[in-house]
Parts: structure tokens; C-alpha cells; sequence
């Protein structure tokens, strides 16, 4: 029997999201970034976090091509993949949650093309769509752009 999951919720595009818990090193207030030309549409610019150069990239253009819009809620997950940090610029973190393993129910055909899916779950009324980090940055077209910016930074 697997354990439950925690994740971290977010909402981006009218849909809520949860990345697992032991990916996600914080979340940070949405501000101003740091611009960076020549980077694909869905990364945004880097904020310094902790002393670390960390790219924030749009998960509204990443999941539905769609800029997230700025509010007060507008949050910034940090999430470490093997190689580096990323902010994944959401429309708000909502909050902690276990899933119980019996709530995730196996993908159908429409999602398994999106290989960074890793399951659906139902609790309470709401759907959650989980997300592995890790698969969803290094299937991003001109993601080792990125990672080589950050990395000649260091």
C-alpha cells in the first residue's frame, strides 16, 4: 500500500495543481523579476532566493499557454529539481494537503500525453491534478537554456 501523498495545492488557470511536498523548498510573494532576453515565453526572469539565482517560469503558459495574471494572491513555488531551483509563478498557493493514495486515480488517454502528470485526485469535491516537477521542466523546449544561464551565474 503506498503512503499519501502531501502536496503543495496551487491554482493556475481556473484548475488547481499539487506538486509533492518534498519537492518544494518555499513560497515566496510573486515580485519583480529580473528580465532575461533570449529565453523561451515561459520563463520569466530570476529572483535571488536564499542567495540562490532561482528562474521563474509561468505556469499558466507552461500548462494552458496562458499567461498567469498578477494579483495579491499571485504566489512563487520554489521547487529543486536534480540540477537546480525553479519558481513556478502560480495564480495562489493554497495549501498543504495529504492525499491518500486511494483518492488518485490512474490517468486517462488525454493525460497520459503529458508525461509531467503523475495522477488525478478527487477529494472533497475538488480535482487535483499532480504534477512531477522534475519532468515537467526538463520536457519544456529551451529548458537547458535556462539551466545554463543559472549554472554560468555560479
Amino acid at each position: 500500500m503506498k503512503e499519501d501523498q502531501k502536496v503543495v495545492v496551487f491554482s493556475a488557470g481556473n484548475e488547481e495543481f499539487g506538486v509533492p511536498v518534498l519537492n518544494v523548498i518555499s513560497i515566496e510573494r510573486a515580485q519583480r523579476l529580473n528580465a532575461i532576453p533570449q529565453m523561451p515565453n515561459y520563463m520569466l526572469g530570476v529572483l535571488t532566493i536564499r542567495e540562490e539565482l532561482v528562474p521563474i517560469v509561468d505556469t499558466g503558459i507552461i500548462l494552458f499557454n496562458k499567461s498567469v495574471n498578477h494579483t495579491d494572491k499571485t504566489k512563487i513555488i520554489v521547487v529543486k529539481t536534480d540540477t537546480l531551483s525553479v519558481g513556478l509563478l502560480v495564480d495562489d498557493a493554497k495549501e498543504i494537503i495529504d492525499i491518500p493514495q486511494n483518492q488518485v486515480k490512474p490517468l486517462n488517454v488525454t493525460y497520459q500525453l503529458s508525461s509531467y502528470i503523475t495522477g488525478v485526485a478527487t477529494l472533497e469535491g475538488r480535482l487535483i491534478t499532480l504534477l512531477d516537477p522534475h519532468k515537467l521542466f526538463y520536457g519544456l523546449e529551451g529548458f537547458e537554456r535556462i539551466e545554463e544561464h543559472i549554472h554560468s551565474h555560479h
